[in-house]
């Protein structure tokens, strides 16, 4: 059964400058410069520099366009200004920048130079003696070995690859084998299954002097003990004075358990941050700067304002001139509102930034962690009278340049907690202290999370020990018996 009824539905539509200028604000300052090089590419009514006049709003009055001639409709009765400014569709000419999906939006990719770690490890392949099996299982382990250096996949499994995919027919025994051979690869321990086969693969190439061998035996009998840090246990199983044990540790400790990694992150793009704000300080004061690189020199075409001059003076306006000088129209428009939006993003930035400064502004004159205020999106949000969404795409993605090092700006907020007085501290200050109590620590006796909350309760933060034991975490910092020294 058919049925027909009303329903009002309260919505909320962002027109196309709105999209525009979000997209902008959330640009750091390299991404904004390629994105002001494409939109000039993209709107030759778009120029770079300083501008000359701003006489073309005067010729885009609708008034101007009037024919003398009665026969002749005006070019407003062809061209709807309200239609291609509407909230509601998106023009002819940001369709091609809008009408794409998020996954599309870095479209080219580009690809750093150098070799790659398999193909290092393949030329030195060349070196060894193998016949032409061994060659093609020896090359099938060197594209397992993943970029730390490992192998991490079982004997089987690639017995079983080689089968399927390679039509190679072997045994555990020949994998096994060949495998040793590019056990001899560099860098040394590259194609080890374990961490405990990949510190063995480098101590068995060290001058086998008395530390490197107890090393050699400690991995090799001992490992769990000795991961674990029981180093009683070590002491009493091999039959060491604490001296020959923290020679063994001190050997263990130069290897590299990820022996692929420095390679292969060679063959990485560099990312370079480029502050988006600087901070300074002049007598005790602190000083706000945008990147100038943030606040380019834009204006409209004048040529293209000359067109529409033309236009107007022509007597005779043609069908092809109408689509010609509605073209122009939206050209200008566009780059009318891209420097709007440029200079939106300016005052958006500038202002967000003063009032996280100006909120901080105890720690960007010291520097120290510990005088960082309790800080959220909304407190920035309500200061300005801005979305916090706005504040979001400022946060995330920007830099400032502070006497202390250039910081991302989202690291100046955090959650607030109470101390012993009822005063609302940063969670940042508690983590500043909890690491420094335990930089302090003595390393044979680590401290316990039960006695890191006991003495941070003492220092009047009275917080729990599973609280103490997240924020451990979130610092990298191990438990207390991995923290352990002899």
């Amino acid at each position: 059964m058919l049925k027909q009824q009303l329903n009002f539905k309260l919505s909320q539509k962002l027109s196309p400058q709105q999209i525009q200028l979000m997209k902008l604000i959330q640009l750091p300052t390299q991404a904004f410069e390629q994105r002001l090089k494409q939109e000039m590419e993209e709107n030759p009514a778009l120029e770079g520099g300083k501008e000359e006049s701003d006489e073309y709003e005067e010729d885009f009055k609708t008034d101007d366009y009037q024919d003398e001639d009665p026969g002749n409709e005006s070019i407003e009765a062809d061209i709807d200004v309200d239609e291609y400014l509407s909230d509601d569709e998106i023009p002819n000419y940001r369709l091609q920048a809008n009408n794409y999906s998020a996954d599309d939006e870095d479209r080219q990719v580009p690809y750093a130079s150098g070799t790659s770690f398999t193909q290092y490890l393949k030329t030195q392949l060349s070196t060894l003696r193998l016949d032409e099996s061994e060659e093609e299982i020896a090359e099938f382990l060197v594209g397992s070995v993943d970029e730390s250096g490992y192998i991490r996949r079982s004997v089987q499994d690639i017995v079983d690859d080689l089968a399927f995919t390679q039509n190679v027919y072997t045994d555990e025994e020949t994998v096994e084998k060949v495998l040793k051979y590019v056990h001899e690869l560099d860098p040394a321990g590259v194609g080890a299954r374990s961490l405990q086969e990949c510190l063995l693969i480098q101590l068995n190439r060290r001058d086998q002097t008395r530390p490197v061998s107890l090393a050699k035996d400690i991995i090799e009998k001992s490992f769990d003990q000795f991961s674990k840090k029981h180093y009683q246990k070590l002491l009493s199983k091999h039959d060491i004075s604490e001296e020959d044990l923290r020679n063994a540790i001190e050997v263990i400790e130069h290897l590299n358990p990820k022996p692929g990694g420095a390679y292969a992150g060679n063959t990485r793009a560099v990312e370079h941050v480029i502050p988006d704000f600087t901070i300074k300080i002049a007598e005790g004061e602190l000083e706000l700067s945008l990147n100038g690189r943030n606040a380019p020199e834009m204006h409209v075409s004048k040529d293209y304002s000359e067109m529409l001059k033309g236009y107007k003076e022509s007597r005779e306006k043609s069908k092809a001139q109408k689509d010609a000088v509605m073209f122009i129209k939206q050209k200008l428009d566009a780059a009318k509102w891209f420097i709007e939006a440029i200079k939106q993003r300016q005052t958006t930035l500038f202002v967000t930034m003063s009032a996280i400064m100006n909120y901080q502004k105890e720690y960007f004159l010291t520097g120290d962690e510990r005088n960082l205020r309790p800080m959220i999106l909304k407190d920035i949000a309500d200061e300005i009278d801005m979305d916090v969404s706005t504040v979001s795409r400022v946060a995330n993605s920007k830099y400032v340049d502070t006497p202390y090092g250039t910081k991302l700006i989202k690291d100046f907020f955090s959650e607030s907690m109470k101390n012993d007085q009822g005063e609302d501290v940063s969670t940042k200050e508690i983590k500043k202290i909890l690491e420094m109590t335990i930089d302090d620590e003595n390393k044979r006796k680590p401290l316990t999370d039960e006695k890191l909350a006991k003495m941070l309760k003492e220092k009047g933060y009275p917080i729990a020990r599973r609280t103490v034991a997240k924020y451990r975490e979130q610092l990298d910092i191990p438990v207390a018996r991995l923290r352990k020294e002899i």
